[in-house]
Order: C-alpha cells, then structure tokens, then sequence
C-alpha cells in the first residue's frame, strides 16, 4: 500500500523519491483495462482514471493550491508526465484542466473562479472547446460564430467543427462574435454555455483510424446569459491568446515524443531490430532531441508557473513537439514490417499505424506548423511578412 502524502510531504522530497512514490501510486491506482490506449479515449472509458486522480488531488499539477491544484514546480510536472507516459496511462477529458482553467485562473471573475474551478476538478463538468470553424482554423480572427445582443443575453448562431471529445462535454467555451466593426480580431468574446442548451446540436466526425473524436457542433438561436462572458466583451481575441498559449505548452509537452520514443523502443525489441547499427544512431538522435525538447517545455512552464506573459515564442515548442512525434512515428513504420498496417495493436502498448495516424494531424490542430512558422518569423524575428 502507498503512503497518503500531503501535498506539503510531497513537495518536501527528492525528485527521485518524488518520482518513485508517484510510480508506485500510478501502478496502484491506474485502471488496467485502458492501459495504453491507441485512441482518445471517450468519458465513460476514462472516468475512473480522472475521479481516482480527483480524489488524490492529482489531476492539475500546474494550478496553483489555492484553486486546487498541486502546486508544482516545471520538474516535477515534467515528471508527472514521464511516469504517466512509461506507465501507459491515457489522456483524460483535459480541455478544463490544460486549457480553460488556467485562462480563468488569470482572466475570470471571481464568482466564475468559485463556480467552475471546482468542478472541473471533481468531473461534475468536461469542457470542450469551441475556436475552429469551416472558414476559420488557423486563420481564427476569420470566425463568424453569430452573437446578437438580446438584453440580458447573447443569441448564438453558427457552426464549430473539429471540436475535440464534443460528444462527451457538458460545456464548451465558445469565440463569438459580438461585434461585426472594426478589424477582425475586434469585436470577438469569449464564452461559456452548457452543451445541453437549447439549440445546440452535435454531429460527430468519424476520423482516419475509424473513430468519432471529433465533432461539428451546431447554434441555432441559443440564449447565453451575459454573466457567462470571460472578461470584457468584444475583448475576447486577447483571451482567446492568452488560451491558445496555454494549449501550445500543453500540446508541447513532450509526453507524445516521449511515449513514441518508448513504443519505438519496444517495437524494436518485439521485430528483432534493437541492435541495428541504424535503428541504434536513430534513436539516439531521437533521444538527444528529446532531451532538448523536455529542457524547452520546462522553460515555459516556469514562465507560466511565475505569472509571466506567454509570448508568440511559445509557438517553437508546439512546432517542436509534433514534428519530432511524426518522425518518430514514421521510423515506426519503417522497422514493423508486415505490422506497419494492421489496424488493430500487434501486442499490447505496439500499434505502429496507430500512433502513425495520431501523429499525422499534430502539425495541424493547435495552429499548423506552417502558421506557426509565420507567427515566429514576424513577431519573434520581425522578418517581413
């Protein structure tokens, strides 16, 4: 049995002995039927995982303990991550934890802090998130989600799509716009409505790998009161910023490249393929960048950490992140043989095309690496546009 530490005892260890009793725990608590999973899991398969870390008190590391996080320091949430990822622990509904809840933390009322923090911390409400449009990705100043003043509330109309796990939200945080004056990134607010609301509609989307984690979400004349705005209306587009920072260091984390680079690992070992001079100077080459990866994500999450503001830099670390996962899962493919297309895992954690599928839109959703590209160039190295 593992001891119950207090955060206080926790934080009061090593690193390694942080590290040791968090594996302990994860191998003493984690649901084993959904141990490596080789999808985005829905609510129902992943909510004893996410009420085991919310009774703990482990499921925000990174908030700050007085909104009910844990308080931790870039290493210890680089280590939260590294033992999740080698013990095979999936991802849980995180839109609220990684996303919304630190943009409330900062931006919010107090009577929204009081009223959502807690219960995206106890699973009463899974969020998703509604930014893309058909006509509005990586350009998302270019939205057009409806929002027309009616008093004491906003009347939405429009269309969402690509909307992450939708099907399983109760609320979604929405970009609208509020007012059609002005430049386009004027005139956009941000805000939150339950997915149960009249007039909202949900269609999934079934993707490569045969799955519906994607959603249309439809808005037919829906009624937002207007004490669910975030902030200043019209002065969304400077939240929904500060939001897409927030999702560029969680997406740059480096637990995709890191699990990736184990399951290559174990591939390796299952084909016969660990001792290749070539597969060994590929990995290794693998490993070196990951390490820079890891020591980059700890930089921002320390800035993070410190109240500092997340500049257009961060855009580095999503572009880092998601083209080492895609190179290191096409050197899946290229040792796994006949196990390159099978559609289901050859062994448990080992599904090469799997994780293939799953790397191909990373350099895409989050704002694609080309966008990304443009940001850091004019913003970053005032370079012409």
């Amino acid at each position: 049995m593992v001891p119950d530490l207090s955060l206080d005892e926790l934080a009061a260890l090593d690193e390694d002995a942080f590290r040791l009793h968090l594996r302990a725990w994860i191998e003493e608590n984690y649901p084993l039927p959904v141990r490596h999973p080789t999808r985005r899991l829905h609510w129902h398969e992943n909510k004893p995982w996410y009420m085991a870390l919310s009774r703990k008190g482990w499921l925000a590391p990174g908030w700050p303990r007085e909104y009910g996080g844990m308080g931790l320091d870039a290493a210890r949430q680089l280590i939260v991550i590294e033992e999740m990822e080698r013990f095979g622990a999936a991802r849980v509904n995180d839109m609220g934890l990684i996303m919304l809840g630190p943009m409330l933390i900062r931006y919010a009322s107090e009577e929204q802090k009081r009223h959502f923090l807690p219960r995206i911390l106890s699973g009463e409400d899974i969020w998703c998130q509604g930014y893309s449009e058909p006509n509005a990705g990586s350009d998302l100043a270019a939205l057009r989600l409806d929002a027309a003043d009616a008093g004491d509330h906003w009347v939405l109309n429009g269309q969402k799509t690509w909307i992450t796990l939708a099907n399983d939200a109760n609320w979604i945080f929405v970009l609208a716009r509020t007012n059609k004056s002005g430049k386009k990134q004027e005139g956009i607010s941000f805000l939150l409505l339950p997915m149960d609301s009249p007039g909202v509609s949900v269609r999934p989307i079934i993707n490569l790998d045969l799955h519906d984690e994607f959603s249309e979400v439809f808005f037919d004349n829906v009624r937002v009161p207007k004490s669910m705005v975030v902030g200043e209306v019209d002065k969304g587009w400077s939240y929904a910023k500060a939001l897409l920072g927030f999702e560029r260091i969680a997406i740059g984390s480096p637990k995709l490249s890191s699990n990736g680079l184990a399951r290559l690992r174990d591939l390796a070992v299952a084909v016969g393929k660990d001792g290749d001079p070539a597969f060994l100077d590929s990995y290794a080459r693998f490993s070196m960048e990951l390490a820079d990866l890891k020591a980059l994500y700890e930089s921002y999450v320390e800035r993070l950490k410190r109240g500092e503001p997340i500049g257009p830099d961060v855009s580095i670390l999503k572009i880092v992140q998601t083209e080492l996962f895609q190179r290191i899962t096409d050197a899946m493919l290229e040792i796994a043989g006949g196990h390159a297309g099978l559609l289901e895992p050859m062994a448990e954690g080992l599904h090469p095309a799997g994780s293939f599928l799953l790397a191909r839109p990373s350099t895409i959703f989050g704002g694609s690496s080309e966008i990304l590209r443009n940001i850091l160039a004019r913003s970053v190295l005032d370079l012409p546009a």
